[in-house]
């Protein structure tokens, strides 16, 4: 009997420490997107103002409008978590991406787009990463926003990546490999989140 109570007592504090394991990189992913956020925000504000065309400049700062958008929803749930921003990622982002946003203008229409495929195709994994550990840590009212933000980010990156395979200089640089279907971030989400909840519980 005590040897059972024992168990259940070492098993409750194994769920407690992946619990907290879980809200440590929850707020460790999201401290990297707020400031990720900030970066991308400034370098698409340079790279929609070097492009001559009306659709690429309409639809880039657009990108840039929903990047600066995403930095608000995280931010708010740092705040819900009782966490802050990284003042030195943030110091960082600010200068990284005011700089990307200058060399928009004198390194060609392709790099940039190239940069900012390559880029999103990351942010994707991000926000997928972020969603299960919200689900494994206790706080399922993100998932929904965290796997928005991923499919809003799967978009940016299919348009980038069509805009860098209509280029010639696509045969110079090996493309990023191509994300599945926007439709998989949830659908994965439902099998592997589940059943990695189902292995902290049990």
């Amino acid at each position: 009997m005590v040897s059972a109570e024992w168990s259940e007592v070492d098993r409750m504090a194994d769920v407690d420490s992946a619990i907290k394991n879980h809200r440590s990189k929850l707020i460790a992913l999201l401290q990297l997107a707020y400031s990720g956020e900030k970066a991308a925000g400034y370098a698409y504000r340079g790279h929609w103002k070097s492009v001559r065309l009306k659709e690429e400049r309409e639809r880039i700062a657009a990108i840039e409008e929903e990047e600066w958008h995403h930095r608000r929803l995280v931010g708010e749930i740092l705040a819900e978590l009782g966490a802050t921003p990284d003042s030195r990622r943030e110091l960082r982002a600010a200068i990284i991406g005011r700089t990307l946003g200058a060399l928009c203008h004198v390194s060609g229409w392709f790099f940039p787009m190239y940069g900012a495929g390559k880029l999103e195709s990351r942010n994707i994994r991000e926000y997928e990463s972020a969603a299960r550990h919200a689900l494994h840590c206790g706080r399922p009212e993100f998932v929904d926003c965290l796997l928005t933000m991923a499919e809003v980010e799967w978009e940016h990156e299919h348009y980038f990546r069509l805009k860098v395979l209509s280029h010639w200089l696509r045969r110079t640089l090996p493309i990023w490999p191509e994300p599945p279907p926007k439709s998989s971030i949830r659908t994965s989400f439902a099998t592997q989140g589940e059943s990695a909840l189902g292995m902290i519980t049990r």
